[in-house]
């Protein structure tokens, strides 16, 4: 999957999710690895597509396979969706696409997908610019997570810092299960109290040297007070150590002070992604 991956997607784009962490991540749940297919023509993989536990439609494919194989990965999906809807229950199947990918985007307009208000926004900080010391309020300070004994806790701050139950234990250990992940670069933030009040997962891509600081968070109790800027300026000292020449992160539209925090390291944007949903009824 991550070798046809890297042979069509545009190398600007490559990081772009899902990632090959983020395929890595899919293949640790059997939920999704359920819901996984590859099409071969003449012994060679042609295209991949799976549904993910939030429904979202993840694929790629060869471009001159658009045709013949674009329809049938959208109806595949959609089955993935409707053989877990009861009588006469209905939900949608999610995908996504860079606002200047018109090719996809009039790939899943044709097929009965409709955008939606969701959009989420890609940043990037070029690493060779100075970044600004990590500060942290009296009495907190940052260390490397101590190993899968802290997965739990680390999943429960994003829990409480997102509102969402997303990020379970098993979800938590399969990040840290991925080919990518350091746990030298998996930063906590603690609290006096010892709690953890925010973390910032960062990685290296050695191929394309680049860096990721994604996911951040910071717990409710401990918001506003800079924690997720000083966190993720320690990442990106970390990542420019490691030889990295930028670093990326993601986080919703309506996030803005995740924006905004990114911004005060130094992040721009990059791009946007909207989302669109198409109907499935049983």
């Amino acid at each position: 999957m991550v070798d046809l991956l890297n042979q069509v997607r545009p190398a600007e784009r490559i990081n772009d999710y899902p990632a090959k962490v983020n395929i890595e991540e899919g293949l640790a749940n059997a939920e999704v690895r359920a819901n996984m297919r590859l099409w071969f023509y003449a012994g060679q993989p042609i295209g991949w597509a799976y549904v993910d536990d939030s429904h979202n439609l993840l694929w790629e494919f060869q471009t001159q396979y658009t045709e013949s194989l674009g329809a049938e990965i959208v109806s595949w999906g959609v089955d993935c969706i409707r053989k877990n809807l009861a009588a006469e229950e209905s939900s949608t199947l999610d995908a996504s696409c860079r606002e200047d990918d018109k090719q996809r985007m009039d790939f899943l307009r044709q097929h009965g997908f409709h955008q939606t208000e969701v959009i989420t926004v890609s940043m990037k900080r070029d690493l060779s610019t100075p970044i600004a010391d990590s500060v942290l309020p009296e009495g907190f300070f940052v260390r490397a997570i101590k190993g899968t004994e802290e997965a739990e806790a680390v999943a429960s701050t994003h829990r409480s810092a997102f509102g969402t139950e997303y990020m379970s234990t098993e979800n938590r250990l399969a990040i840290m299960s991925t080919s990518e992940y350091d746990p030298e670069l998996d930063l906590m933030v603690i609290a006096p109290d010892g709690s953890i009040a925010a973390y910032c997962t960062c990685s290296v891509d050695e191929q394309n040297r680049e860096g990721s600081t994604d996911p951040v968070a910071t717990h409710p109790r401990f918001q506003g007070m800079g924690l997720a800027k000083a966190v993720l300026c320690k990442g990106l000292q970390m990542l420019k150590e490691r030889g990295m020449k930028s670093a990326h992160l993601g986080t919703s539209g309506q996030n803005i002070a995740m924006q905004k925090a990114a911004e005060s390291a130094g992040f721009v944007l990059e791009h946007r992604t909207f989302w669109f949903e198409k109907e499935v009824r049983n």
